[in-house]
């Protein structure tokens, strides 16, 4: 067996080859300017950005994936058939289809396949022409960020007119947003386009927007605007309240998925209507901070339609942990092929859900070759107890990452591990910053672990 074949997101020594499949920092933790394990495949705005984040970064190791066009890559064991998608989640940012002799295996890093999107809906076309050719994916490695039906928010087109409303609504306000150093860029030009103003963003910020071509709607001068995209780490109630305290009216906007949850497990939230996509009246957390559901991460039933479409022998989550961490097997397991054990689990504890807590399995639950015994009346919490999640709703310590290794060729029985209910009660102001990285599991042809 090999000690290692390709690496994804994943930046240890002792790949033969290495994918990058966007740069938000939990996918580059263990990259570094003087990183040289091997070559490195990536898309070219990834390639364009990646010396800016990495000085002197040696550029002689990359390689460049265009969307929607398959590489083939020979190695000193192995050729293996690359497929790179468009993962619409940030610019550059890459879902890859890997072939080979250790099978089909898609890794979708973060993305989100909204089903009225043009780029998406050009990806997913690639992407059922590649299943064609294929009997079946075995494994894929899913953003599970939300995978979660108490996570329902809506398109980004719509979550983007929200915000516009809002800052129209407040004409004698100065408004800042929460951002992240790459992504959301379509939000920015959107607000700019309709209000016709410019946007203040922070030096890196504006390099990055240059870099991408945005040259004239941006600007560092505060004196020719009043909406300011800044960033998260700036974002806080003590500044909002600073701000008008000291200067002037100032209203604070947090785009987010992570708040939000379906209507019919809170009451008070707003609901999506499919049709138009219209939302309902935004939610204000604070007396200067409004929260809106613009998510770069796919909501719940974006994923299921997504697993529907591959039909999978089985998932791995990327995400190891987070404040709604779940199992993507436990919803997601009954969508796979040749896994009727999953599916009589799944329709057995669906009927004991209530509200948003999914009760423990009284008694043992077996599945997939393994036993869990539920720790009811025990007087503890066990990793093994609960299905479900409980969710604080402005916890936001998103997520721990976790990359992808091809190990080798031996195939064995997939464990299934239950995760514990997560409780994140903190309130803290933030976004989705993919900032964190945690511990994975083993698999048979992924090893997933901490890039190092």
């Amino acid at each position: 067996m090999e000690k290692g074949l390709v690496s994804v997101d994943r930046w240890a020594e002792g790949s033969q080859v290495y994918f990058l499949t966007h740069l938000h920092s939990d996918h580059t933790q263990g990259l570094s300017s003087t990183w040289s394990h091997g070559p490195l495949y990536c898309s070219p705005l990834t390639a364009k950005l990646l010396p800016f984040k990495f000085p002197d970064f040696n550029l002689s190791l990359l390689r460049i994936l265009h969307v929607h066009t398959t590489s083939i890559i020979t190695l000193p064991s192995t050729t293996i058939l690359v497929t790179a998608l468009d993962a619409c989640h940030c610019p550059g940012s890459l879902m890859l289809l890997f072939r080979g002799d250790f099978g089909p295996v898609l890794y979708t890093g973060d993305f989100r396949w909204e089903p009225n999107c043009h780029k998406a809906t050009l990806a997913r076309n690639v992407l059922c022409h590649a299943l064609h050719d294929i009997d079946g994916v075995d494994v894929v490695y899913l953003d599970n960020t939300y995978s979660n039906p108490i996570y329902d928010f809506p398109p980004r087109h719509a979550a983007t007119q929200q915000i516009i409303d809002i800052i129209a609504s407040h004409p004698d306000h100065d408004v800042i947003i929460s951002f992240n150093n790459l992504g959301k860029e379509d939000l920015l030009v959107e607000i700019s386009r309709v209000l016709k103003i410019k946007i203040w963003v922070w030096p890196e910020r504006l390099r990055t927007m240059h870099l991408l071509g945005f040259r004239d709607i941006f600007t560092k001068d505060t004196l020719l605007t009043r909406v300011r995209a800044v960033p998260q780490y700036s974002f806080s109630i003590e500044t909002l309240e600073a701000l008008n305290r000291i200067k002037c009216p100032t209203i604070g906007i947090m785009p987010s998925g992570l708040p939000w949850m379906k209507k019919s497990l809170r009451k008070s939230e707003a609901k999506v209507d499919n049709q138009v996509g219209c939302i309902g009246s935004p939610e204000k957390i604070h007396q200067y901070i409004y929260t809106v559901p613009y998510s770069d991460h796919s909501n719940f039933e974006e994923m299921e339609d997504f697993i529907k479409l591959v039909q999978p022998n089985r998932l791995e989550g990327i995400v190891s942990s987070s404040s709604c961490y779940i199992e993507p097997m436990y919803y997601f397991g009954r969508l796979c092929r040749g896994n009727p054990p999953m599916r009589q689990l799944h329709n057995r504890l669906k009927r004991k859900e209530s509200g948003t807590r999914v009760e423990a399995v009284s008694g043992k639950a077996s599945f997939g070759g393994v036993n869990y015994e539920s720790d009811r009346g025990k007087g503890k919490t066990s990793r093994r107890k609960f299905f479900g999640v409980r969710v604080s709703r402005f916890g936001l310590s998103r997520k721990k990452h976790r990359g992808a290794r091809i190990q080798g060729f031996a195939k064995r029985k997939p464990t299934i591990q239950v995760r514990p209910s997560l409780d994140a009660s903190s309130l803290t102001v933030g976004g989705e910053e993919d900032d964190a990285r945690g511990v994975g599991s083993g698999s048979d042809l992924f090893s997933l672990a901490v890039g190092e």
